[in-house]
């Protein structure tokens, strides 16, 4: 397993000027790598509807790179956006899942069948262009490169250790973050769009 600070560290580095969104616990880390936070897409609360956001976005924004950093505990909640994300073939889309096996944002429960589903075979199967499973930094950082320059949709499941929350939401760190429609406001200046 990979530590998810990791993942986004590796990803940095092949980044380039691709709008990203990230979701679940792990998505904390983001801030303080990325290098252009206005193309940063803060979805916070929405787990269950971030990937069909996203995904509305690349459709709607087809000259720019899109990527998503979800979550499989979120993604259960709407799987069925694997089948419309495919169908649509937005070949700007990359979809990476941090898989760390719970839900840690709400005390660590784990997610049904996390021992055994591959999502990436799901995504495969439901018609993505191509799918990857790592749990191995090296192995992802040398295949990112790669991978953010394939026609989409692609999707990369990433097996990444736990980061359990167990304080009450209330009493947890509060970490500066922009609202939803600011970010939506700064990628609109950063792209032009009135």
């Amino acid at each position: 397993m990979i530590e998810a600070k990791k993942v986004y560290e590796a990803f940095q580095e092949h980044r380039g000027d691709a709008i990203v969104s990230v979701q679940g616990t792990s998505g904390k880390h983001w801030a303080d790598i990325t290098t252009n936070v206005n193309r940063d897409i803060s979805l916070g609360g929405s787990m269950g509807q971030s990937t069909a956001s996203i995904f509305g976005l690349a459709l709607g924004l087809p000259e720019q790179k899109v990527v998503h950093f979800d979550t499989e505990g979120a993604l259960l909640m709407n799987l069925g956006v694997l089948a419309s994300i495919a169908g649509k073939k937005p070949n700007n889309f990359v979809h990476f899942l941090l898989d760390n096996g719970c839900y840690a944002t709400t005390g660590g429960q784990p997610v049904p069948n996390s021992e055994d589903i591959d999502y990436a075979m799901v995504a495969k199967g439901a018609g993505y262009s191509a799918a990857y499973n790592f749990d191995d930094l090296e192995e992802l950082s040398t295949s990112l490169e790669e991978i953010m320059n394939q026609k989409g949709p692609v999707f990369v499941a990433i097996k990444v250790q736990a980061e359990v929350e167990n304080l009450p939401i209330g009493m947890r760190e509060k970490r500066a973050s922009r609202s939803r429609a600011q970010t939506i406001t700064d990628l609109r200046s950063e792209l032009g769009i009135s």
